[in-house]
């Protein structure tokens, strides 16, 4: 795997920690209603899928635990649909989505720590 994308895999999980930290203990409401947390939630997630979008073909073929597409998706989606975030989504996300991606990523930077 390229070393960039040990980096960009470390800025994602960095990223997603970060957005997993500021809404514990956070309801739906509580992402809905607060505007920086949900600002500041939407941006981190936006900063997941554009550096998972920079990962090499090589390296998201290679952790295919990891799924780029979605991530890649979600961030097109809240980029492009900044006007109509869907708080149901974005709470899933942040609640169940985000903790598989963090043990992933852990997981994927444990493994090449070892194979190097």
């Amino acid at each position: 795997m390229p070393k960039n994308d040990l980096i960009r895999l470390r800025h994602m999980l960095d990223a997603a920690k970060e957005a997993v930290e500021l809404a514990a203990g956070k309801s739906r409401h509580n992402i809905e209603n607060e505007r920086m947390l949900n600002l500041s939630l939407v941006r981190l997630i936006e900063v997941v899928g554009e550096v998972a979008n920079r990962v090499s073909p090589e390296g998201q073929a290679k952790y295919g635990g990891i799924p780029w597409l979605q991530i890649i998706g979600m961030r097109n989606r809240l980029i492009h649909g900044y006007d109509d975030i869907d708080f149901d989504i974005l709470y899933q996300t942040v609640i169940e989505d985000l903790p598989y991606l963090i043990a992933e990523l852990e997981k994927t930077l444990a493994s090449e720590k070892r194979d190097s």
